[in-house]
């Protein structure tokens, strides 16, 4: 055997390792992007559902933003005001007060109280109503048409269809809002979790109208506004409206509604 072969090999290979360590070690270096420490930390204090409820890419286009300024410290509506405050320490910024929100169902018009003008059968998507008479089989086209698309979307398990009509369980909803964006008649939003009274109704049609396609509907008759002793209720377009900021919570409005539209 070649000693000398031996050695110049040896030292060829030395040679090729020495310079690709220092070509990566300088590469790392020319291309390295930075970390921001705060916004690796928020992330780690976010819950890491990426459900996307609080408008941007999942939980690292939160943080980024967070760590840039350019979003609020409570902006992750799952953590609530325990993540909210841990990231407020982070940032070296107050928390501030936050409510804690539910989704709720402006609608009633279950099996038992919503009219049908006919039998459907088809594919079981809220949004494909749209393209069928009167955008549902119920007589009332601006309820629930109960078909879960709400569902569907629901991270968190916490929205079922009961009885033809979608249903939330306030303990188990983290607000994110995509059963809210993904209703295609509206139907859904963000209320305070502590909500003493509350419509369950969104028709705008008028009082023979609304009784006739649903028991339970609001008939605009105005009795819940003038029995409201906080002025929280207004009627507009033959609706009833509830200002949860004023509503104390009395019931009056509740017991006064012929239609128990107000739960």
């Amino acid at each position: 055997m070649n000693v000398l072969g031996i050695v110049l090999a040896t030292l060829c290979v030395a040679g090729v390792g020495l310079f690709i360590g220092v070509f990566l070690g300088v590469s790392a270096e020319a291309f390295k992007v930075e970390v921001d420490e705060k916004e690796e930390a928020v992330l780690a204090a976010l819950p890491g559902n990426n459900c996307g409820g609080c408008g941007f890419a999942g939980c690292s286009g939160l943080a980024a933003a967070i760590a840039k300024g350019e979003a609020d410290v409570g902006g992750c509506p799952v953590g609530g005001s325990d993540v909210a405050a841990k990231i407020a320490s982070i940032m070296g910024k107050e928390a501030g007060e936050s409510k804690h929100m539910v989704a709720f169902v402006k609608c009633a018009g279950n099996c038992d109280n919503a009219s049908v003008d006919y039998e459907y059968y088809g594919i079981k998507d809220c949004k494909m109503l749209a393209f069928i008479p009167n955008g549902g089989a119920k007589t009332c086209n601006q309820g629930c048409l109960g078909y879960g698309s709400c569902v569907n979307v629901c991270p968190f398990d916490a929205i079922h269809v009961i009885n033809g009509v979608a249903v939330v369980d306030k303990d188990a909803c983290k607000a994110c809002n995509k059963c809210v964006t993904e209703c295609p008649k509206n139907l859904i939003e963000l209320v305070p979790y502590e909500s003493k009274h509350l419509v369950t109704c969104s028709s705008k049609e008028k009082g023979p109208a609304t009784m006739k396609a649903c028991k339970v509907g609001c008939i605009g008759c105005g009795l819940c506004v003038k029995v409201c002793p906080a002025g929280a209720v207004t009627v507009t377009d033959f609706h009833a409206y509830i200002d949860q900021e004023k509503c104390t919570g009395c019931g009056a409005c509740a017991q006064k509604c012929p239609k128990k539209a107000i739960i």
